[in-house]
């Protein structure tokens, strides 16, 4: 169950708010009794993304040799038995 706030309470009490979100409670700021923000715990991100150039220096994509052979045999599927093109 989330306890509800006016932003003003928020404000005056953020400290004690904060404290029942570690608690696990979910906090509702309301503005004129309309929601308009949750404070909930945060939960630290379970994928950490690398930093530019951290991946330097490794093999991670490799071009094949073969790579600028011809490649006509791929397309002899799409050709028609009589040759009629």
């Amino acid at each position: 169950m989330a306890t509800t706030v006016n932003i003003h309470e928020a404000k005056t009490h953020l400290s004690r708010l904060i404290e029942a979100v570690e608690r696990g409670e979910e906090v509702v700021i309301a503005r004129a009794g309309k929601p308009v923000a949750t404070l909930t715990r945060y939960v630290e991100p379970k994928r950490k993304i690398l930093p530019p150039g951290s991946l330097g220096g490794t093999d991670w994509w490799v071009i094949p040799d073969d790579f600028d052979e011809p490649i006509d045999e791929m397309f002899d599927v799409l050709k028609d038995d009589d040759e009629a093109w």
